[in-house]
């Protein structure tokens, strides 16, 4: 999808990048607390940020010093942390970008906005703040201690889910991901002492050197940093643009897909002056394609033909569960089912879903045996760590879709 990881000389550090796309205009996206060239970019929801943002841009990321595969430095300010969005633009011959901070890259993005102006075309934060310790969000160090302790004691479980995620802490195979991304972003140490050197961060007198035009989004109910910060960025900006976005998670991959997709159009029109096309929305669902009709709590029913169902899901664990409980509670009437499953972008217009997608679920169902629930490798790799267990199918082709794609029949949901 994008580039191979390559590497830019910040002084005598070294920064993992990548490029994807080749849009007319470049946008640098700055990480939040965690960062892998390589495994960040292979969960689906970022590829769908990706596909959407390369769309109208060249996307430039990077792990910042000491996480993912850049070089592990114990140590490091402010300044060393911009000269290396610098060192990147420059390795990927970015001479001028939109810079796009989340979270605590806010601050990074700010502070290279009022350092180099030249190199900024303009400045989106989501979910960033000028200052932890400081007002409005003025977290104690009592607090932060205590926070800290936290993630020291549970580093690479996932600990971050429950803090910047609460929607998704009992969505064990999210969960799992997240946990393995903490593992391989940043050890337990060299966390510890980046946190300590973010509390004690404090930008609010460099906004109003802000020259560049400034889009701001936060979530109206944040739970980890409050909608308050983004507000007062705003405030502090000289004819900063500001949105906020509905829900509670801080987490850009906990984002609801139609909160997602609303970031990006936002983002889509202050870059480029025009909003996508309203006619349809585009979501990553799991489709569910069953021969019996019925319906379920866990499911949004989109569709029925003679005796055939098919229905989307927000998660695959929650696909696979009600097409086990489809599958097991019509074994009882004496009936068989074969139910198929698939994870992709999909095109959602009122109660029409659409895409290759789609497709490619109602493929995998008729490669089902009676009673079996089939699913797509898409969908196994995205339950990993659930405790969900397959039966590998082996490689078919199925009709109409490119390619060899590997089955895999569910044996304990």
């Amino acid at each position: 999808m994008g580039s191979d990881v390559k590497y830019a000389k910040s002084g005598d550090v070294h920064i993992a990048y990548r490029v994807f796309g080749d849009g007319p205009r470049d946008l640098v996206l700055i990480p939040g607390t965690l960062s892998h060239a390589d495994l960040y970019w292979e969960f689906p929801v970022n590829q769908y940020l990706l596909k959407r943002l390369t769309s109208f841009a060249r996307v430039i990321v990077f792990d910042k010093r000491g996480q993912g595969l850049s070089d592990r430095i114990a140590e490091q300010t402010l300044e060393e942390r911009i000269g290396d969005v610098r060192a990147v633009m420059d390795a990927a011959d970015s001479s001028r970008a939109t810079i796009y901070g989340w979270s605590e890259g806010g601050s990074m993005s700010l502070m290279f906005s009022a350092t180099y102006p030249e190199r900024t075309s303009s400045l989106v934060l989501c979910g960033s703040f000028a200052s932890i310790k400081a007002e409005p969000w003025a977290v104690d160090q009592e607090q932060w201690a205590r926070f800290l302790h936290q993630l020291e004691t549970h580093w690479g479980e996932g600990v971050l889910i429950p803090i910047n995620a609460p929607s998704r802490r009992d969505d064990e195979a999210f969960v799992q991901w997240f946990g393995r991304l903490e593992r391989a972003s940043v050890s337990p140490g060299a966390l510890l002492a980046l946190m300590r050197a973010n509390y004690e961060i404090d930008v609010r007198h460099v906004l109003p050197a802000i020259q560049a035009p400034t889009l701001i989004l936060h979530r109206t109910g944040d739970r980890t940093v409050p909608v308050e910060a983004g507000r007062y960025l705003a405030q502090h900006i000289r004819g900063a643009k500001y949105v906020e976005l509905p829900g509670d998670d801080h987490l850009l991959q906990a984002f609801e897909p139609e909160v997602l997709d609303l970031l990006i159009d936002e983002m889509e029109e202050f870059i480029t002056g025009a909003r996508p096309s309203p006619e349809s929305d585009r979501a990553l669902v799991t489709v569910m394609f069953t021969d019996i009709v019925s319906s379920t709590e866990r499911a949004a029913a989109v569709d029925v033909a003679g005796d055939g169902l098919f229905a989307i899901f927000d998660g695959p664990a929650r696909a696979i569960g009600c097409a086990c409980a489809i599958r097991d509670a019509v074994r009882q009437l004496g009936l068989e089912v074969r139910a198929g499953l698939h994870t992709g972008e999909c095109e959602v217009a009122g109660s029409k879903v659409s895409g290759i997608a789609v497709h490619t679920g109602a493929r995998v169902a008729a490669a089902a045996r009676p009673q079996e629930v089939l699913v797509s490798g898409t969908v196994r790799d995205l339950v990993a760590g659930s405790g969900i267990r397959f039966d590998d199918r082996g490689s078919h082709v199925l009709k109409g879709v490119p390619g060899d794609w590997r089955l895999f029949a569910v044996t304990s949901p």
